[in-house]
C-alpha cells in the first residue's frame, strides 16, 4: 500500500511546514491547497492533494495525491477512501449517531466523533491525514473549533490537518498558527459568486474592473504564510489576521489560553537573530510571557552573594541590556558588583541581569512609549511581589519612574520624575548605592559563575553540576572546567551551553537534564527517530539538550528537534545526535 512521505522542515508551537513527497527532492509543501470538484487547476506545490464526494448516505469521501508522493513508488498517489459516517450538528454533542465514519489513512473527524468514539485512541492508529468535517459548524460555537483541533493534533502529531470549508486568504495564516496544514477554496468560490472579493483583508465589493479572480488572492496568502513559518513571524502574522473579524479575535484568545502551560509547546532556545514582537497588549497573555513571569514568580532565586541590595533599572531597546550604552552608564555609576540589578520592562516584568542573555530576555521587542498601561503595572507588581516574597532584600534602589506596591522595605527613588539617564538621576543612584553598608563586591569569576548557576536553574531546574567549577576564557564564550577538564562553553551569542563529553557525566550524575531511553537492541548510529526509542520525558521542548541512556548507561546526547508530545507519531528525525559516548569517555 502507498504512503504519504512527509518530513516536518519548520515548526513553530502546534504550526508545521512539511515537505510532501521525496525528503530530499519534496514535490510540494505545506501550508497547501486541497482542490475540490469545479476548482481550477493548481501547480502541485501549491495543491498537492485533491477530494472528491460522493453523495451516497453515509457519504464518501476520495483523497487523492496529484502527484507521486510515496517516496518508495513513482506512481501517482496515495489514494484514500473513506466513508464519513453520520455527523450531527455539534449542538447534539450528547447524542451518538451510532454509525461513525470509517478509513484510518484519511481519518475523518467531528466534534461528536471526539466525544464518542473510543476506538480513535488506539495507539497504534496513525493516519495520514485527518478531516474535521464539521469544522464549518464549530467555528460557530465558542472555543470548540480551537479544542477540537489541539486535540486532533496532540492525538496525531504525524497527520496533516484539513478543516473543510473554513480557509480563505483573511485567515490562513491564523488557522495554520493553530495547526491546521491544507486548506480548500470554498469560501473563495462563494464569494465569487456572490459577487466578492475574499482577500486578506476580508471579504470586500470589486472595484470597478477588477477581477474576481480569487485563486491569486489564496496563492498569496498561502506563499505569505509559508514564508512567514520558515522566518519565525508567523505568530505576528496570525495575530494580524486575526483583526479581519471579532470572531477570529475569540478564536485566537481561546487558542492562547488553551496552549497556556502546555507541556512542550516553547522552544528552549532560539536562533541569534529571532525576535519575539509584542506588538499589542496581546503579548502580555501569550504563553511564552506566562512562563516567564511563573517562573521568576515561584521558582527564582538570586545569587546569594547579592541578596541585601535591589535595584531596578529601565530595560534597553538593545539586548542583552548591558551591551546598550544606557545600561553601561548605569553599571558604571553603580560601581558594584554585590548588588542585584532587576530589568523592569514590559510583557516580562522583570529580567534580572543574570539572565539577560537567555530566551526570551534576549529576544524580546516592543514599541517604547514611555508610558505603562495600567494591566502592565499591574502585571509588573504582581511579578515583582511574587520574586520577593521569596527573597531577604533590605534596601530597593528604585532607579525607574514606575510606581512601586507597598512593601515593608525600605525604598530609595533615585529617577525622581526624571530620565533615568540625566546626570542628576544617575549622580543620585551613585550616591544611594555609595550609601549602603556591607556591600561585598564579586570578583569576575564569581559574577560569571553566579550567572552560570541562575542560567542552569532557569534552563535546567538544577545548578548542582557547576559545583567547584571554574570559568576560563573570554567574553563571548566562556569555558566551564572542573579539576582541569572542561564541562561546557557558554556561547552568549547562541545563549545556550554546548556541553562535552566529559560534562554529560557530570550532568548525568547530577540529575541535571533529561533522559530519554533508548531501545536495547538499537545500536545508536545517526539522528533519533521513533523507531530507537523506548521512553522520554512529556515536557521535551524544541532545541533541548537531553541524555542518551541504554541498558541503564550514559551513551550520549541529543538536542531535541521536536517537542515531546510529537515523539510517539511523527514520521522523521526527532532529535539530532550531539555526542555518542565510549565506554572511556568519561575517564
Amino acid at each position: 500500500m502507498q504512503q504519504l512521505g512527509r518530513t516536518v522542515v519548520h515548526r513553530d508551537r502546534l504550526a508545521r511546514s512539511w515537505k510532501l513527497g521525496d525528503r530530499t527532492h519534496p514535490l510540494s509543501t505545506t501550508p497547501g491547497i486541497v482542490l475540490l470538484e469545479g476548482d481550477v487547476e493548481l501547480d502541485i506545490n501549491m495543491a498537492p492533494f485533491s477530494c472528491k464526494m460522493e453523495r451516497t448516505l453515509p457519504s464518501k469521501m476520495y483523497f487523492s495525491s496529484r502527484a507521486s508522493l510515496d517516496p518508495f513508488s513513482e506512481d501517482l498517489g496515495p489514494h484514500y477512501e473513506s466513508s464519513i459516517g453520520f455527523v450531527l450538528p455539534p449542538v447534539l454533542e450528547e447524542a451518538n449517531a451510532g454509525e461513525m465514519p470509517t478509513g484510518d489513512d484519511v481519518l475523518v473527524m467531528s466534534w461528536q466523533r471526539l466525544r464518542h468514539d473510543e476506538s480513535i485512541l488506539k495507539s497504534d492508529l496513525r493516519p495520514s491525514i485527518v478531516v474535521l468535517v464539521d469544522a464549518p459548524q464549530l467555528t460557530a460555537h465558542q472555543g470548540r473549533l480551537v479544542d477540537a483541533i489541539i486535540a486532533i493534533k496532540k492525538q496525531y502529531p504525524g497527520a496533516l490537518l484539513w478543516t473543510p470549508g473554513i480557509s480563505g486568504p483573511d485567515n490562513i495564516a491564523l488557522l495554520s498558527w493553530f495547526g491546521v496544514d491544507l486548506h480548500d477554496m470554498a469560501r473563495s468560490r462563494l464569494a465569487k459568486a456572490n459577487g466578492l472579493i475574499l482577500t486578506q483583508d476580508g471579504p470586500r465589493n470589486p472595484l470597478e474592473g477588477e477581477s474576481l479572480d480569487y485563486v491569486v488572492h489564496f496563492e498569496h496568502a498561502i506563499n505569505s504564510t509559508r514564508a512567514a513559518l520558515a522566518g519565525g513571524w508567523l505568530r505576528n502574522l496570525a495575530e494580524k489576521q486575526s483583526l479581519n473579524s471579532p470572531k477570529m479575535v475569540e478564536h485566537l484568545r481561546h487558542f492562547i489560553r488553551s496552549t497556556d502551560n502546555m507541556p512542550g509547546l516553547l522552544k528552549s532556545v532560539v536562533g541569534r537573530d529571532y525576535l519575539f514582537e509584542c506588538l499589542s497588549s496581546s503579548g502580555l497573555s501569550d504563553p511564552v510571557v506566562k512562563h516567564w513571569h511563573r517562573f521568576m514568580k515561584n521558582t527564582y532565586t538570586c545569587p546569594p552573594s547579592v541578596e541585601n541590595i535591589l535595584i531596578l533599572l529601565p530595560c534597553s531597546a538593545t539586548k542583552p541590556y548591558s551591551y546598550s550604552p544606557t545600561h553601561r552608564k548605569f553599571i558604571r555609576e553603580i560601581g558594584h558588583s554585590g548588588v542585584h540589578e532587576l530589568m523592569i520592562t514590559s510583557p516580562l516584568g522583570i529580567v534580572p541581569r543574570d539572565l539577560e542573555s537567555v530566551w526570551p530576555a534576549a529576544h524580546y521587542d516592543l514599541p517604547v512609549t514611555g508610558d505603562w498601561s495600567i494591566e502592565e503595572i499591574s502585571m509588573i507588581h504582581d511579578v515583582l511581589l511574587g520574586l520577593l516574597n521569596r527573597h531577604s532584600y533590605n534596601v530597593i534602589i528604585n532607579h525607574t519612574n514606575i510606581p512601586m506596591p507597598d512593601l515593608d522595605i525600605s525604598i530609595i527613588s533615585t529617577a525622581s520624575g526624571e530620565s533615568p539617564t540625566s546626570a542628576a538621576a544617575l549622580e543620585r543612584l551613585r550616591n544611594a548605592v555609595r550609601e549602603q553598608e556591607n556591600l561585598r563586591k564579586r570578583k569576575g569569576e564569581k559574577i560569571n559563575l553566579d550567572t552560570f548557576k541562575s542560567i542552569s536553574r532557569f534552563m535546567f531546574n538544577n545548578d548542582a553540576w557547576l559545583s567547584d567549577c571554574r570559568i576560563k576564557g573570554k567574553f563571548p564564550d566562556w569555558k566551564v572546567e572542573k579539576d582541569g577538564q572542561q564541562l561546557a562553553v557558554w556561547s552568549t551569542k547562541r545563549g545556550a551551553f554546548s556541553i562535552s563529553k566529559i560534562g554529560l557525566t557530570v550532568m548525568h550524575e547530577n540529575k541535571t537534564l533529561p533522559e530519554v531511553k533508548v531501545k536495547d537492541e538499537q545500536k545508536l548510529l545517526g539522528d533519533l527517530h521513533l523507531g530507537l526509542l523506548e521512553s522520554w520525558p512529556d515536557n521535551l521542548k524544541v532545541g533541548e539538550e537531553v541524555l542518551l541512556i541504554q541498558k541503564g548507561v550514559l551513551v550520549g546526547s541529543a538536542r531535541a528537534l521536536a517537542p515531546s508530545w510529537e515523539w510517539n507519531g511523527t514520521p522523521g528525525r526527532l532529535a539530532k545526535l550531539r555526542h555518542k559516548l565510549s565506554s572511556d569517555s568519561s575517564k
